[in-house]
């Protein structure tokens, strides 16, 4: 990182030295949903460090964005970067949650809504009792990349870890910050009723699982396959979204 600093001009250096607190918090809030997984803050703290270097270095006023939504997003990313540099996620389930999602993707395509979770089931070819138990695993596994969907502050959290593909384009490059907001908004509302009050609940009013299962009278495992259901569904949606403005 100190090579990266001195590469800094004087008014760039004052730029990371303003927003270095905004890192630290980013880097608390992240580690505090992590998994005890020995994850040392420093290191967290560092990688989004680095990532507000390279928004400053990166960073065009003409796109119309502000410069700390800019940031927010490019050092959330990197951390999350540094997260799955050392998770410890077995790569059958990632590799599963791949298929999931492409599967939720073409269902989408076809039928031009949310699909059921028995033509999901169907789709995959395994039983409703699999997907649920399959569901509900991914939902304990992927805490960090489902992580942070909704607004921090009032502020857009980025979108890069809920399409995990280090082969994606930026979304920032593809589409603006509002157009990005607008379009997770109107994928969260074509979600069914039950999953859509999920996700509010659990990302715009922080309930936890166990708090939403006792709201909608139903079990903890119950929301976590409904949690993983709706991600799987908005990750579909937003991949579509970017390929079809990307090419």
């Amino acid at each position: 990182m100190g090579a990266a600093l001195k590469r800094l001009k004087p008014q760039e250096m004052e730029v990371v030295e303003q927003y270095l607190p905004m890192v630290k918090y980013i880097a608390q809030h992240v580690a505090s949903r992590l998994p005890q997984q020995g994850f040392d803050l420093n290191d967290l703290i560092h990688a989004g460090i680095l990532g507000l270097i390279e928004a400053v270095k990166r960073y065009d006023p003409s796109k119309g964005i502000r410069f700390e939504s800019y940031a927010r997003f490019r050092v959330k990313g990197a951390i999350l970067d540094e997260v799955r540099a050392h998770d410890v996620l077995p790569r059958t389930w990632r590799q599963k949650a791949k298929s999931f999602e492409d599967v939720y993707m073409k269902l989408e395509q076809q039928l031009g809504r949310t699909p059921s979770e028995e033509e999901v089931a169907r789709e995959l070819g395994i039983t409703l009792q699999q997907l649920h138990e399959d569901l509900r695993e991914l939902s304990s596994l992927r805490v960090v990349s489902l992580e942070g969907i909704m607004g921090e502050e009032g502020e857009d959290r980025p979108l890069r870890e809920i399409l995990a593909d280090p082969d994606q384009r930026d979304p920032l490059e593809i589409l603006g910050l509002s157009e990005l907001r607008d379009r997770l908004a109107e994928a969260i509302e074509e979600l069914p009723e039950k999953h859509r009050l999920v996700i509010t609940l659990y990302y715009y009013e922080e309930l936890t699982m166990k708090e939403i299962a006792m709201v909608l009278g139903v079990t903890e495992s119950r929301i976590s396959q409904i949690h993983s259901e709706a991600i799987l569904s908005l990750r579909a949606k937003l991949r579509r979204v970017l390929d079809d403005e990307g090419k």
